[in-house]
């Protein structure tokens, strides 16, 4: 137990450094709900649901659990809060191992007029910041993702067959069952290349696939790519940022496929956030924003790869 109490203190030095780091910035902090009437349509991210016992008009007693404040806080932007971040509890039904906790905690922030490359020079300040609580250094490589997958394994992801990706999994037993081609790269990516990144490095990719974009904006060009960055510290992911997407149908277009892809699988349909399309239709100033892991964040500040170590009680134990 000694270990988990000093990964509390350390904890709580990081939230004093991003918390000093964003009142230097002007960045101010908000609070959002936990429970929404929506949840999360990204096939792979499964949200908690739990019932409301109270009065009907309260609104639905179905909610859900937040798998990250994102939609709550560009509500706040589209009403003109300005630049804001939020540090709290989220949740993800179905992640647990070394790196994953059912209950963690995320930093989001964004800054309006900004673009995905100037928040990702932020986030790697902030980074940086909370090396120093615990006396590490640590370098910067950028690349683009198509610039990655050449140089690791010679294969360019915009064109490369599945065959190809999946020839360089090698020996890794995996079902092909129902997976994709963003399947497919997003296996070659985790297992073949991000487990190399040196631990003294922090590492960003940016200009990811177009078909992987999320809620960032696509950039038109041959071929167009996703305005969105992913950073890693050591072979830990740390960050996910983009280049907000403003276009509500555009937003609605994606959410809609993302509940086809939900629907072929089996899974659970969660009822869209109309509020914050409502709030894009609005108007959603000219943004970008990240999500950053905190655990994830302090496992290497500790020099561990086991987040039960940076957690006072793991899930089984809560």
């Amino acid at each position: 137990m000694s270990g988990q109490l000093a990964a509390l203190r350390l904890r709580a030095r990081v939230y004093t450094c991003i918390r000093d780091f964003f009142t230097r910035r002007g960045v101010l902090e908000v609070e959002t709900p936990i429970l929404s009437r929506a949840g999360n349509s990204e096939p792979n991210i499964e949200s908690f649901c739990t019932r409301f016992k109270g009065p009907g008009i309260a609104g639905p007693a179905e909610r859900w659990l937040r798998t990250s404040p994102e939609y709550a806080l560009k509500r706040l932007l589209a009403a003109g809060i300005g630049d804001c971040y939020e540090l709290g509890r989220v949740f993800r039904n179905g992640e647990a191992g070394g790196r994953h906790n059912p209950e963690f905690t995320m930093l989001e922030w964004y800054r309006v007029g900004w673009d995905h490359r100037d928040l990702a020079e932020e986030t790697v300040a902030l980074v940086r910041e909370a090396g120093m609580l615990v006396s590490k250094k640590y370098d910067l490589y950028s690349v683009s993702y198509k610039e990655l997958f050449v140089s690791s394994l010679m294969l360019d992801p915009w064109c490369a067959p599945v065959d190809e990706l999946r020839a360089a999994l090698g020996a890794t037993r995996i079902d092909p069952e129902g997976l994709e081609r963003d399947d497919w790269l997003d296996l070659a990516f985790t297992h073949c290349i991000q487990p190399g990144f040196p631990r003294d490095r922090i590492t960003v990719v940016h200009d990811w696939p177009a078909s992987q974009c999320a809620l960032a904006r696509v950039r038109p060009g041959d071929p167009p790519v996703a305005e969105r960055f992913e950073l890693y510290l050591g072979p830990h992911e740390l960050a996910n940022g983009y280049h907000e997407l403003t276009d509500a149908a555009e937003q609605g277009e994606r959410f809609a496929r993302d509940l086809e892809r939900r629907r072929a699988r089996g899974q659970v349909e969660p009822p869209l956030d109309e509020a914050m399309l409502a709030a894009l239709r609005s108007g959603l100033p000219n943004c970008a924003g990240v999500a950053l892991g905190i655990e994830r964040l302090l496992m290497c500040l500790a020099g561990s790869d086991d987040i039960r170590d940076v957690l006072a009680f793991a899930f089984d134990e809560a």
